[in-house]
């Protein structure tokens, strides 16, 4: 039946789109009664194509929901996006968030205020070179905290054959209102013991990378029980912060 209602659906259209060329070649000696009935249906067809467009054109621009491109270097053994950068959270936002505050799977937000004033939003991600199909908005206004943070718990995968030859690599797409400083520590847990490793991403550009390098951590390899990452915001009071992608992969350092 679909096939059916689609040949009828392109003999519309062809018969449509033949009558309008053959109406726009012969413009220029219709009858001037003629041509102004001609326009005023061209109008109304302009408009509701022009509408159509806009529409799709903003769409298709859009990353794909549940999207998990993104690159990768050469030897990659895992790579992860997690989900609330690939598809939608219930509830999508949020005031007022407490101290451990569960934004999707995996992820949660910590933080000591007295009083919370902060926001998140989920939002739709719409640059042309974004790769997630959505992105995580933070909205700051008082802050009476010493620390914010974004705690991702990596997949258990992630430390399946985990070796100190490995380096973890995190890439995130940040902006901010104001100029922030934004850290991330690698948190390995190893029997009893968990090892760290902190770095500074560098925001003056969007789109950050940084590798956190196992061979400079104290971890024993057949001992590591798992894996999470804080994103630590520093000063965040009155300030925007949108994170509009974050991954993660795992790769073997070159032999030298």
């Amino acid at each position: 039946m679909s096939d059916k209602f689609d040949m009828v659906d392109r003999f519309v259209f062809q018969r449509a789109l033949a009558r309008w060329t053959v109406a726009a070649r012969g413009a220029d000696r219709a009858e001037l009664s003629l041509l102004r009935a001609q326009r005023q249906k061209a109008r109304q067809f302009r408009g509701a194509l022009d509408r159509l467009l806009h529409v799709a054109d903003m769409r298709l621009a859009m990353p794909r929901i549940g999207s998990n491109v993104f690159s990768k270097p050469p030897g990659t053994r895992w790579s992860w996006r997690p989900s609330v950068w690939r598809g939608p959270v219930t509830p999508k936002g949020a005031a007022g968030i407490e101290n451990g505050y569960v934004i999707g799977p995996h992820m949660k937000v910590f933080h000591d205020c007295t009083t919370s004033e902060l926001t998140f939003r989920q939002i739709r991600n719409q640059h042309e070179d974004d790769l997630a199909a959505f992105g995580l908005r933070l909205d700051v206004l008082g802050f009476d905290g010493s620390f914010l943070s974004l705690v991702i718990d990596l997949p258990n995968d992630a430390a399946d054959g985990l070796r100190k030859r490995d380096i973890i690599r995190l890439h995130a797409a940040i902006t901010t209102e104001r100029p922030a400083t934004v850290f991330a520590r690698l948190n390995v847990k190893c029997g009893p013991n968990t090892e760290q490793m902190v770095q500074e991403l560098p925001l003056q550009e969007d789109d950050v990378t940084v590798d956190f390098d196992l061979a400079y951590a104290d971890i024993v390899e057949n001992r590591i029980e798992g894996m999470w990452v804080d994103l630590i915001f520093d000063d965040p009071a009155m300030n925007q912060l949108q994170v509009r992608d974050l991954t993660f992969c795992r790769y073997p350092r070159a032999e030298v």
